[in-house]
């Protein structure tokens, strides 16, 4: 064996203090850097502009109570038969689905079914129209699961089917995509 042309370190020999100095170090290391987070992130909604930096999400479904519909009922007034609330569009705010129609003595009035968004601590703001009361269908079931409105909407054939008896019953539902409501029937219509 040849001896080293170098003289022997005395640092080049590990002795037990090396491992706990540095296994001290490295539990330092980790325990500063659970205090060191990076920003919180924010999110923008694409084509808006608009970022939400910092700003609490709105966690109240907007009351539909309070909101301005786009139905014509004269001298009746508007009613709101059905509402469910849930995250529709995936902003992570509720928005409210609303079943309204005008209180009628006879018959049975067409409906209309609303999107609500919050507008402010007090307003509620109609964002789209699902059913247009101008489509003369009722609204017989309303459900929001897994970010989908599905109905169950009554009309007529004809119209020579007096208002009082649709004959009509089909299903439909909503999902947002791209953003709009698309609508999709999942069975065809049935005549009742």
């Amino acid at each position: 064996m040849q001896p080293s042309a170098v003289p022997e370190l005395a640092h080049t020999h590990t002795r037990p203090i090396h491992w706990v100095a540095t296994a001290a170090a490295l539990a330092g290391v980790v325990a500063v850097s659970g205090f060191l987070q990076p920003d919180r992130a924010t999110a923008a909604q694409h084509g808006t502009g608009i970022e939400a930096k910092g700003a609490p999400a709105a966690t109240t479904p907007p009351d539909p109570a309070r909101a301005d519909f786009p139905l014509d009922c004269g001298p009746a007034k508007v009613v709101v038969q059905k509402k469910a609330s849930g995250d529709l569009d995936g902003d992570g705010r509720p928005e409210t689905v609303a079943v309204v129609r005008c209180d009628a003595g006879s018959g049975t009035p067409p409906s209309g079914v609303y999107v609500l968004t919050a507008s402010g601590a007090s307003k509620a703001r109609v964002v789209a129209t699902l059913v247009d009361p101008k489509d003369r269908l009722s609204v017989k079931d309303l459900a929001l699961r897994d970010a989908t409105v599905t109905a169950n909407l009554l009309g007529y054939s004809s119209p020579d089917v007096p208002s009082c008896c649709p004959d009509v019953d089909e299903d439909a539902s909503w999902q947002w995509k791209n953003g709009a409501f698309v609508r999709s029937t999942p069975s065809a219509a049935r005549s009742t």
